[in-house]
């Protein structure tokens, strides 16, 4: 696949002006710089390359740009891990055959799912995060998942564009950043994805909230964290997730979450299992 020179060219103008010249070890100047973060001779000059190179690769006008290249690029922009490893994706797009139609979850996967502890909610996500099967715990913890529709089933449109939905994260502002972020990240995962294709589309018309955060151009990776969530049911609990890469199914991961043995929150889970103990599973 060709690299998605228009997209590399975003992310760099926007990692550029958020990046503090301090923070880059630059020395101070006494001018009144015009317009925020480093000007293109800086990164050039970081990243060990020419200034017309990097001019030519933020206006998306170079072609086959070296793994050096693009790892100077990291250091002079001081990216992190994700934003690294999205920073590749773009230049080097992943080979795969991306599918439009929802990804199958496999049996084994699913017996997966049934077999661990009843109080470890867990789903898998596939690729535009969208939920692909659950546990039964998973489904509560969610509130209503099953009733959704299967195109529906997907985190960051859940997030912006249902509003009665927006009670179940008390800190919805966290939450909104770190999804777009790992939607960004899935940009760069599945370039050529349709479903990822759609999300995008759709949140872009629909949520203005989406449209300004998308444009800060963050990446991260949804690997490990802290969130709290709201059961309208049970109440607040505060939850680990963990994710898993599950390499034979491209695309797919599995997530699941935890709570402090003895915490209140272990008390909301309880009470979570208990109010749907007989709910079907995906």
């Amino acid at each position: 696949m060709q690299p998605d020179s228009m997209s590399i060219s975003a992310f760099l103008k926007a990692r550029r002006a958020a990046l503090d010249p301090a923070d880059a070890g630059l020395p101070p100047v006494h001018n009144r710089r015009r317009v925020p973060g480093l000007r293109r001779e800086e990164v050039a000059q970081l990243a060990g390359i020419s200034v017309d190179y990097y001019i030519r690769i933020e206006q998306g006008r170079a072609q086959g740009i070296s793994p050096p290249v693009l790892d100077g690029l990291a250091r002079a922009l001081r990216l992190t891990g994700d934003e690294h490893a999205h920073l590749r994706n773009l230049a080097e797009p992943p080979a795969g055959h991306d599918r439009g139609h929802l990804p199958v979850v496999r049996p084994q996967i699913r017996r997966l799912l049934d077999a661990m502890d009843p109080r470890v909610p867990a789903h898998v996500v596939g690729p535009g995060l969208d939920y692909l099967a659950w546990n039964r715990l998973g489904a509560d913890l969610c509130f209503d998942l099953e009733t959704l529709p299967p195109d529906r089933r997907n985190a960051p449109l859940l997030v912006f564009l249902h509003p009665e939905r927006r009670s179940l994260h008390p800190d919805w502002d966290d939450v909104a950043a770190e999804t777009v972020a790992a939607l960004r990240s899935e940009t760069g995962r599945h370039p050529s994805h349709p479903r990822v294709r759609d999300v995008v589309a759709e949140l872009l018309d629909s949520s203005a909230e989406f449209r300004e955060l998308w444009q800060r151009q963050q990446v991260r990776e949804k690997l490990t964290g802290r969130k709290r969530i709201r059961h309208p049911e049970a109440g607040v609990l505060e939850v680990t997730y963990e994710t898993l890469q599950l390499p034979v199914d491209e695309g797919q991961t599995l997530c699941t979450y935890t709570v402090e043995p003895g915490s209140p929150s272990e008390a909301v889970l309880r009470r979570i299992a208990a109010l749907r103990q007989t709910s079907p599973a995906a």
